[in-house]
């Protein structure tokens, strides 16, 4: 894996799909030119975070035609972005989408929908139920969506998996004060969380948050990548809209599993006894494949 990535910091335009749209398509013909391999954009980005009565209107299939300029421009560079999804049985999900060479080719659906504090997500949004490392030309990537970062399952199966790197698309608003002004309190919590993850599983983690001002609350930015050694390679300050260049790259990766060989010692087992001894047989998830090949056959 040999990949220029570019992480997007941008804010968006609430319920405004064509607004939205013309906005992405702006970074990624900049991308383009700028020979970038994969371009990132935060989650729902498409259609703004505090949708409520707005979800369903702009809940869009996997072959809707607002997607079609975002397909021919992944013919020459890989995209993923957020979107409200509209599957064939009427259920709506906050996705993301990865798009390479013309076509929709994986769907992540977020798994842990955020219902506490100023969130109410699954008053309008069905949860998705998997984690799948996605076999991107560019290498094996695992989404997780903001929330799904908090809870160790997403991250521990695409460690399974062998994903070189975890993509965190994030609406995470800014809170708090940091200790001695170093900015919001938030942001460092995110930074620590990102380290570990790094630290637990080797490998990269790129984290793309949005900016800007809903509902009179404010994103926190602080788009971010660690690499697998646990430390900061780039970071964007402040709460502005911006880019962020990340090189990825496998000898970094082979390093650092090298230096400290974790999913050698590993024993899934055990958890998968354990889990089946205090629950029995386990339900399935309705949306094991989530993939858009998968959702059209339904």
């Amino acid at each position: 894996m040999d990949c220029l990535i570019r992480l997007v910091q941008a804010d968006a335009t609430l319920g405004n799909l064509s607004a939205n749209l013309d906005a992405h398509l702006t970074h990624i013909d900049q991308a383009i030119e700028d020979r970038v391999d994969l371009v990132v954009f935060p989650e729902l980005s498409l259609t703004g975070y505090f949708l409520k009565d707005q979800t369903a209107e702009v809940a869009l299939a996997n072959d809707a035609e607002l997607f079609a300029p975002i397909r021919e421009r992944s013919k020459t560079i890989s995209i993923a972005l957020g979107f409200v999804e509209r599957a064939r049985d009427g259920r709506v999900f906050n996705a993301v989408g990865l798009f390479e060479d013309g076509e929709l080719v994986h769907v992540h659906r977020k798994v842990h929908l955020v219902t506490y504090g100023m969130f109410e997500e699954a008053r309008d949004l069905a949860a998705g139920e998997a984690f799948q490392v996605v076999e991107s030309k560019h290498g094996r990537f695992g989404f997780l969506t903001c929330e799904d970062a908090w809870h160790v399952d997403g991250g521990y199966l695409y460690f399974l998996g062998g994903a070189d790197a975890i993509i965190v698309c994030s609406a995470g608003p800014g809170r708090g004060v940091g200790t001695g002004g170093e900015g919001l309190a938030s942001n460092r919590v995110w930074a620590t969380l990102q380290d570990a993850m790094s630290i637990l599983f080797r490998t990269w983690i790129l984290y793309v948050n949005r900016v800007g001002w809903e509902d009179g609350v404010v994103f926190g930015g602080a788009t971010r990548a660690v690499d697998p050694f646990g430390r900061e390679n780039a970071l964007l300050e402040g709460l502005d809209p911006g880019q962020l260049r990340v090189h990825v790259t496998s000898d970094m990766l082979e390093r650092a599993r090298t230096q400290t060989p974790l999913r050698r010692g590993e024993k899934p087992w055990i958890l998968a006894r354990e889990l089946s001894r205090r629950w029995g047989t386990l339900p399935q998830a309705e949306d094991e494949d989530a993939s858009p090949e998968k959702e059209a056959d339904r």
